[in-house]
């Protein structure tokens, strides 16, 4: 086993009251790819921090090798002095570092460099900070949510970027499908404590609820012990003659052990309040159009909502998920084209911004609207106190400013507004952002289980295959032009019907390329030639040569694509040797297809 390159030992930290960490550890090895879980407010970002050197634990050993570089993902990076985001970038970079790898970055994150950052969304601002991080290749890469704001093509990107990265990871995040592919250790924060697991986080689940099982257990059969104890204390002869002290000290230690033992933080217990029953038929469109001047949004575009149906839009930022989303519930007026909203709808919407959220206003007037300190939720009255202890909120935070909770908080507490509404329509924007896996879990739950109808936007691949009925995307994902297609079923149903429309339409070029490229021979034979033409036989005698040149091209730019260090040292040499590789191989392939062909029909002429 290699020795680590960052130890945390017994990390404790409290901000008064109940301590936020409390014996905490994490290691890291070479190469070892962690990923850090658990509850909202459980710790794990100041975890991070502390690793990364930026806070200072009240206790604890942390031991970082000397050599080793350390770069840390912000939630909220700071663009202050930098006049472009490539400047941004290239400030992360130590001596020695490759320029050429900044420019790569931004290339492949969507990004030219020369944006300035007091214009970045919050989707560009976190490209950005991930160039930067990145650049450097450190030896140890601290990720806090980094794909928060990301659409899938970037997310899916970086999955790779970070699989072929050679430095260590440990990354925060609640997008489970992404922590299966980069991670292959896990680390569980929960109250104050660490415990690992030398596996991925796809083992994770099943491994957390073993744990919880067995800890219940043992507490079940410590208050037997202490039951056990007490009868002897009180009736036991021996004990009314004469006290055994020992034994009697190690009631008391099982006692206070009984006592402060602090079950896992509960789960959100909650369920939408039901609106009255909505139309058959909620949302009809009828080739609607979107434009902002000379860029098509949404092109003709048709679809029916019925009530019950749950629908995903995916697709990269930009795209315009959004824009036909607001078209849709009557937001926004399209361009052209009609929208009908059926009758007695009751929409309730999170939005990806947190628009909804004043930050001065306290938890308690923000979930009654100002109304006391009562809310009614499905037809009953209840005390908000009560209402928020369901959604991991303590009575004393009733009258806690907004600012003062975190990003996960702050996104649980719109949820648990949303959820009092009456709603028969529940649209989500990005509803996933900065919720913990076990809210998650939840919502999925709700949204599966809602009677009424449901419309989402989302990054999280996950979340869509555990909870939509169909998945709404850009007919050219990589180039959006406005067009819109509707698929069955969610967003792994989405991308196999894509690559079977693929194969179907790759068929159909290759059936008719080769009735183009028999029409010749057909013709000749119909003509009783019984012989090539000159084009033919020309084509037959030259192309083992171009094919020859082909493979000798092909053998040249792999023998330079097997420098190890070339990536490093010149990633835009890489990525054009890379490309000119394959547009040969695909002549390659063309060229000996056609050779094929045209020695089948020498054969077939000569009989």
């Amino acid at each position: 086993m290699a020795p680590p390159i960052l130890k945390l030992d017994e990390i404790s930290l409290s901000f008064g009251g109940t301590p936020l960490l409390a014996g905490a550890s994490l290691q890291v090895e070479p190469g070892e790819r962690i990923c850090l879980v658990g509850r909202n407010g459980s710790g794990k970002s100041t975890l991070l921090k502390i690793a990364a050197g930026m806070v200072e634990p009240q206790s604890g050993e942390i031991f970082r090798h000397p050599s080793s570089t350390i770069r840390y993902l912000e939630q909220a990076p700071d663009f202050e002095g930098f006049a472009t985001v490539a400047a941004y970038a290239e400030a992360g970079l130590g001596p020695g570092d490759d320029h050429y790898r900044v420019t790569y970055l931004l290339s492949h994150l969507g990004l030219t460099g020369e944006e300035d950052p007091k214009t970045l969304s919050g989707g560009e601002a976190r490209r950005a900070a991930l160039a930067r991080v990145l650049a450097p290749e450190p030896d140890i890469l601290l990720l806090d949510e980094p794909t928060n704001h990301l659409d899938l093509p970037t997310i899916e990107w970086l999955e790779d970027e970070l699989t072929r990265s050679r430095s260590a990871l440990v990354v925060i995040s609640h997008d489970r499908r992404f922590l299966e592919k980069v991670s292959n250790a896990t680390v569980w924060l929960d109250r104050g404590t660490s415990r690992r697991l030398d596996r991925g986080f796809a083992h994770f689940e099943a491994w957390r609820d073993q744990v919880l099982e067995a800890e219940e257990l043992e507490q079940h059969k410590l208050g037997k012990a202490i039951e056990r104890e007490e009868h002897w204390l009180r009736y036991g002869v021996t004990a009314r003659r004469k006290r055994n002290m020992r034994r009697l000290g190690e009631l008391h230690d099982m006692r206070a052990r009984f006592r402060g033992h602090k079950g896992p933080q509960g789960t959100v217990q909650a369920t939408l309040s039901d609106a009255q029953e909505s139309g058959k038929l909620v949302i009809e469109a009828e080739k609607v159009t979107k434009r902002y001047g000379e860029r098509t949004i949404v092109a003709p575009f048709s679809m029916r909502v019925h009530r019950g149906d749950c629908i995903g839009f995916v697709g990269p930022n930009g795209a315009g998920k959004t824009t036909l989303l607001k078209i849709l519930t009557g937001q926004l007026a399209p361009d052209s084209g009609t929208v009908k909203l059926g009758t007695n709808l009751e929409i309730a919407t999170l939005d990806q911004r947190r628009e909804d959220l004043n930050p001065d206003e306290t938890l308690a007037h923000y979930l009654t609207d100002g109304r006391g300190d009562n809310l009614i939720v499905n037809g009953e009255q209840r005390h908000v106190t009560g209402y928020m202890k369901e959604f991991l909120f303590q009575p004393e935070q009733a009258r806690t400013p907004i600012r003062n909770l975190s990003g996960g908080e702050r996104a649980r507490l719109m949820l648990a507004r949303i959820l009092s509404r009456p709603t028969n329509l529940l649209i989500l924007d990005e509803p996933t952002n900065d919720l913990d896996i076990e809210t998650l879990d939840l919502l999925q739950e709700i949204v599966a289980g809602f009677a009424g109808t449901v419309i989402l936007v989302s990054h999280d691949r996950d979340f869509l295959d555990r909870t939509v009925t169909s998945t709404i995307a850009p007919a050219d994902p990589e180039a959006p032009d406005g067009r819109w297609i509707e698929y069955a079923g969610g967003y792994s149903d989405m991308m196999a019907q894509r690559r079977g429309a693929i194969e179907e339409r790759r068929k159909a070029e290759k059936t008719e390329k080769a009735k183009v490229d028999d029409a010749p021979a057909a013709k000749a034979a119909d003509k009783g030639k019984g012989k090539l033409s000159y084009k033919q036989k020309f084509a037959l005698e030259n192309l083992p040569k171009e094919m020859e040149r082909a493979e000798a091209e092909i053998a040249k730019r792999e023998e330079k694509m097997a420098d190890p260090t070339l990536f490093t040292k010149d990633p835009a040499t890489f990525n054009r040797l890379a490309a000119e590789m394959e547009t040969l191989r695909a002549d390659l392939t063309r060229m000996e297809e056609e050779w094929l062909e045209l020695e089948m029909l020498r054969e077939e002429l000569e009989g």
